[in-house]
């Protein structure tokens, strides 16, 4: 995807619109009838809104998937009312331990599109999904915790939920094997 990896950079920021017709493009590419696909974290948020226009896909697995509003306490709060007075009399480069390490790591136009496609609330589209679904989530994932595993699977009525024990956001790479057991047997079950 534009932005990941060795790809081309960004010329403007994206939206999920903008990476659901990428991805759409490499499946009109590939000129597959069907496709089942493996998401990981923001890849689940593409894939969420891509269901919605692209009916090619069918078993769908959602890894450290994200997407869900969040459900904000006191501290969030407090902490989003304490920046936005700060930042009239602080230069925002004083103000970084507000900003995550991710955002803080990428360019000026990466961090307008990350506030473009983190702000969107995919609660909606998770309802309405209709594919098999397999989430798998690591146990100690603090970037998508578990919680939100549960409430994903409350949202797709044809899921259902593995925790892998012992590993965190990148639970493919922390438990290759018990990852890629549980994927391949729900991928080849008729």
């Amino acid at each position: 995807m534009t932005g990941f990896g060795e790809s081309d950079s960004m010329k403007y920021p994206y939206s999920l619109d903008d990476y659901v017709a990428e991805i759409k493009g490499v499946i009109d590419l590939l000129g597959v009838e069907k496709v089942d696909v493996v998401a990981h974290s923001f890849g689940a948020r593409v894939l969420v809104k891509l269901l919605a226009v692209d009916k090619r896909i069918d078993k769908i697995v959602l890894t450290g998937a994200a997407g869900l509003g969040k459900r904000r306490g006191i501290k969030y709060f407090f902490k989003r009312t304490l920046f936005k007075i700060l930042k009239s009399f602080i230069p925002r480069e004083k103000l970084k331990k507000f900003y995550s390490s991710d955002y803080l790591s990428l360019s000026p136009v990466m961090k307008e599109s990350f506030k473009l496609i983190v702000g969107e609330d995919l609660t909606e589209y998770y309802k309405k999904i209709k594919n098999e679904a397999l989430i798998i989530f690591g146990a100690k994932d603090k970037e998508t915790p578990v919680k939100t595993a549960k409430r994903m699977k409350k949202c797709v009525k044809r899921s259902r939920l593995v925790v892998l024990s012992r590993s965190g956001h990148f639970c493919f790479c922390e438990r290759p094997n018990a990852f890629n057991s549980k994927v391949f047997s729900f991928l080849m079950e008729k």
